[in-house]
């Protein structure tokens, strides 16, 4: 299967940023990825898919999906992957042909050990705590994975729609 087209990235990219944007912040600030952003991220790509994706490149999204759904609840019950983390990991999954899964996997490495590092750091700052004194993760002994999960997608599809 061919890899992710600049057009189709870019009509996939403003949509799947926002919603992106909205559940990395919601699981920064309450460590919980909503089922109604999973859904909306999926429903980006069911809507726009068929315009923009070959019938075969848009089946394989589903099957992306439900393969990616059944390691994320396998990491959810045995590795301490939070549910909405593999609900969201499955639904970006469908936006990923397999021809580009080993470099999202290389994306996705870097904004993990990134977006970690980064919030370990930002919650040691009085500032950035006083700015947000109601922010779950502050406390959390676990990480907000919605973080990188996000900028993955949204770095992704900036790759393939822009060349960077």
């Amino acid at each position: 299967m061919p890899a992710l087209s600049a057009t189709a990235a870019m009509w996939f990219l403003v949509p799947v940023a926002i919603l992106s944007f909205v559940a990395a912040f919601n699981d920064l600030k309450r460590m919980k990825l909503p089922n109604v952003i999973v859904i909306a991220l999926a429903l980006v790509y069911v809507v726009v898919g068929p315009f923009v994706l070959s019938l075969e490149q848009y089946g394989w999204g589903f099957v992306h999906a439900a393969v990616m759904y059944l390691v994320g609840m396998f990491a959810f019950m045995f590795l301490g992957v939070g549910a909405g983390d593999g609900k969201f990991a499955a639904a970006m999954s469908m936006f990923i042909p397999v021809a580009d899964a080993r470099m999202v996997l290389v994306i996705f490495a870097a904004y993990l050990l990134g977006a970690f590092a980064a919030h370990r750091i930002a919650r040691r700052i009085p500032a950035v705590r006083s700015a947000t004194p109601d922010w779950v993760s502050w406390e959390s002994g676990k990480f907000p994975m919605g973080l990188a999960l996000a900028g993955t997608i949204v770095h992704y599809l900036a790759w393939v729609a822009f060349g960077f």
